[in-house]
């Protein structure tokens, strides 16, 4: 039986080098699980999720699972997401189920700690966790809960910051004791994150990368959560 094939939609960057880690994280998903894993995208980059859906269609396939590639519960989840799904499924009469956001949850918290403790940060540094963030409270509020919950167990403080909301980088950092490391909260790199890279450098601080490929294991938890939907 031909596995349900599986898009991960992301919002998309004009980063030259973002859509290149988003490709990497599907096909990595993909090669994990044995099954046909593509990247679609919301603005900013091709392909949309339109296209990509055709091209299922014409492979065959009468049904794919849709994961959000988001952290937080903002407009692009609630409306962008939505919308692009209907779109596709009028155009191509295919059956798309959507999972749950990637999310803030614990399964990301230990993802993240996960990275921390693969690039060697220590217990005593602390961590500044840098954020797209969101004219909607509630998602940056989420945001700033993971990061409490990260430093648990932790020596040194952990706090969010946010690239299109206050608090930003700079505005946290001084509150962080000792040396930092900035943990971005990216899949990929994104416009967002050049200016506080420049930041870490002439402050000489831990820049961290993106999830990237790191993150398959969340976007196949979601892909198969819902697969029972799909009889």
């Amino acid at each position: 039986m031909q596995a349900v094939p599986l898009v991960g939609l992301a919002h998309g960057s004009r980063h030259p080098r973002g859509a290149a880690a988003i490709e990497r994280l599907m096909t990595g998903a993909g090669s994990a699980a044995g099954l046909d894993a593509r990247p679609a995208y919301l603005d900013l980059a091709q392909p949309d999720l339109e296209t990509v859906v055709r091209d299922l269609a014409a492979a065959g396939h009468r049904a794919a699972v849709v994961v959000p590639l988001l952290f937080t519960s903002a407009f692009h989840a609630t409306v962008d997401v939505p919308e692009a799904v209907q779109t596709a499924a009028d155009a191509v009469g295919l059956e798309l189920v959507v999972t749950d956001i990637l999310g803030t949850g614990d399964d990301l918290a230990a993802l993240l700690a996960g990275v921390l403790a693969d690039a060697g940060v220590p217990s005593g540094t602390s961590v500044l966790l840098l954020a797209v963030g969101s004219s909607k409270p509630a998602a940056n509020a989420a945001v700033a809960d993971l990061a409490q919950r990260l430093a648990e167990g932790r020596e040194a403080p952990v706090r969010a910051a946010f690239g299109t909301c206050d608090p930003r980088a700079a505005d946290v950092l001084p509150d962080l004791p000792g040396p930092v490391a900035v943990l971005p909260l990216f899949l990929s790199d994104g416009l967002l994150l050049d200016p506080v890279r420049r930041l870490a450098t002439e402050r000489g601080l831990t820049m961290l990368e993106p999830l990237g490929e790191r993150a398959a294991p969340l976007v196949l938890e979601r892909y198969r959560s819902v697969l029972p939907r799909l009889g």
